[in-house]
């Protein structure tokens, strides 16, 4: 069988591969002047922007079709039952949603990176080599509609991040963050193929539309012959409990989540923005995808654990963060609690089929990320910016901002009013009264009071930390060293964001509500 393949649909990840593989050949060959690391780095923004133009091309064909590649043909299929090819391959709204947010975040982290790359201490073609394997494996999960491909594409997500956070090679901190980050990921993935493993044990298919049909019981298991008890064995609940908990692992939810703060500390700013967004971005995506496209005939047992995790992991990640005293560790905790609200509308998706039930919840969740990807990329791009003066980057550090750098004080000042949902920044409401009102709806009161409660406890650090940019400076000053001109277009382009998503938030729901699957 020689299966044909649709480069137009899989042209985003192709494009980042050959752009990381003609940075590591330049890297190679040019020599070794500050003009060159300038040039890989507008090379790498290239390919970022060239790959996001192919996402927004795949959107303007519309049409209301999926792209589709790597299919098994009907007559191939392993159950004659089976009703069209099964592919592992798939662009439609969900990928869309995801692959733009990857990659419009990944905008701001290739600039971060370049103010980053600019003290010379760090290799610079392995650094984007890596940046760009880690965004071919962030594009490719959303499209990934098998459990092989799934999980190839989050350990590409996954892999190029350790070294990354161990790229200051001199730095302990650093060292100490990839090695943690090194075990947890290790762990959480071991964990999650156990589960899958089970998973396709009982469906004996990798293929998430024919999980979805054997575990909603449209179709019987393998070797379950007609008019015999089509009930599933309890091992199906192992395997649904293995693979939210590897997913856990992979947002930084309770109990899986005390890697967060060490990991943020050590890595380069950079790095953490990315974990922060881009790989949350992508460990939901998956999540999604296997519990709503795969398990959904499984939801009476994992809704219950999702809900319990979502409060677990808001109240914990809020709690911690009112204890901060570093910049970078109480947004790692923020980071935290925002993936209990994300988490949320998950837990009023029932059992029956995904476009029935599940679309509110994915466009919910899809559209607290995008928001929220906006306001953590511009914290942490002005955070990065006080970090070249300030070794310690805590929050005294950052006391009369406003007055000593007016527009870093000001975009930070926004970003943190949106994160807490306080005016002017109604980003940040918007995105709660997404949530709130698509778990008010599903039924799930108790976890709209545990989420309101939080929401409160949130104000607490925000406005704490928004405070110190107007109190007295204290004779600090801010640039000692003059900032490389990348930081400001990339505190720039994650503000103006968050001011648009603040101004007009229907646009939000515009995008998210493509997040239906194809």
């Amino acid at each position: 069988m020689i299966q044909q393949i649709d480069y137009f649909a899989i042209a985003p990840p192709l494009v980042l591969a050959l752009v990381a593989g003609l940075v590591l050949l330049l890297d190679a060959f040019l020599p070794a002047r500050p003009r060159t690391k300038t040039a890989l780095g507008l090379i790498t923004l290239a390919g970022v922007l060239a790959a996001l133009g192919f996402v927004v091309a795949q959107t303007a064909r519309g049409g209301g079709v999926a792209l589709r590649t790597f299919c098994v043909p009907p007559n191939l299929a392993t159950e004659p039952q089976q009703q069209g090819a099964l592919c592992s391959f798939v662009v439609d709204g969900f990928t869309l949603v995801f692959a733009g947010l990857v990659l419009v975040a990944a905008v701001v982290v290739v600039l971060m990176s370049m103010t980053e790359l600019a003290a010379g201490e760090i290799p610079v073609g392995e650094w984007y080599f890596l940046l760009l394997c880690t965004l071919v494996g962030a594009v490719t999960l959303p499209a990934s509609r098998d459990l092989i491909m799934l999980v190839v594409a989050l350990e590409l997500v996954s892999l190029p991040v350790f070294a990354l956070t161990a790229m200051k090679r001199y730095d302990g901190r650093s060292s100490e963050a990839a090695v943690k980050l090194f075990v947890v990921s290790v762990v959480s993935t071991a964990i999650m193929l156990f589960g899958v493993s089970l998973l396709y044990g009982i469906a004996g298919s990798v293929y998430l539309t024919r999980l979805a049909a054997v575990f909603s019981g449209r179709l019987p298991a393998p070797g379950v012959a007609p008019g015999v008890d089509q009930s599933l064995p309890a091992v199906v609940t192992v395997g649904v409990v293995l693979v939210v908990a590897g997913f856990a692992f992979k947002i930084a939810a309770v109990p899986f989540h005390s890697w967060a703060a060490d990991v943020y500390q050590g890595a380069p700013i950079p790095v953490a923005a990315l974990l922060s967004v881009i790989s949350k971005a992508t460990g939901f995506a998956g999540l999604i995808l296997v519990l709503v496209t795969a398990l959904s005939g499984q939801a009476a047992t994992w809704v219950p654990i999702v809900a319990i995790i979502s409060a677990l992991t808001m109240t914990a990640g809020n709690l911690l963060a009112m204890r901060q005293r570093s910049a970078v560790r109480l947004l790692a905790w923020s980071s935290v609690a925002q993936s209990g609200y994300i988490l949320a509308p998950l837990a009023v998706v029932t059992a029956q089929p995904a476009p029935a039930t599940a679309s509110g919840a994915i466009s919910a969740s899809a559209a607290y990320l995008v928001i929220y990807a906006a306001m953590n990329l511009g914290a942490f791009a002005v955070v990065m910016l006080v970090s070249r003066t300030a070794a310690r980057n805590e929050l005294d550090d950052y006391r009369g901002l406003v007055f000593r750098s007016p527009a870093a004080g000001i975009g930070l000042a926004f970003c943190l009013v949106c994160l807490a949902g306080l005016p002017p920044g109604l980003a940040g409401l918007f995105a709660k009264v997404f949530v709130f009102r698509e778990i008010v709806e599903g039924g799930t009161a108790w976890l709209a009071l545990v989420m309101a409660v939080n929401t409160v406890i949130g104000l607490y650090y925000y406005a704490i930390w928004t405070a110190r940019l107007f109190a007295p400076a204290a004779g600090q000053a801010l640039a000692t060293r003059r900032p490389p001109p990348a930081i400001w277009p990339a505190i720039g382009l994650a503000v103006a964001v968050a001011v648009l998503f603040s101004v007009a938030p229907q646009l939000v729901l515009d995008v998210t509500s493509l997040s239906a699957f194809g």
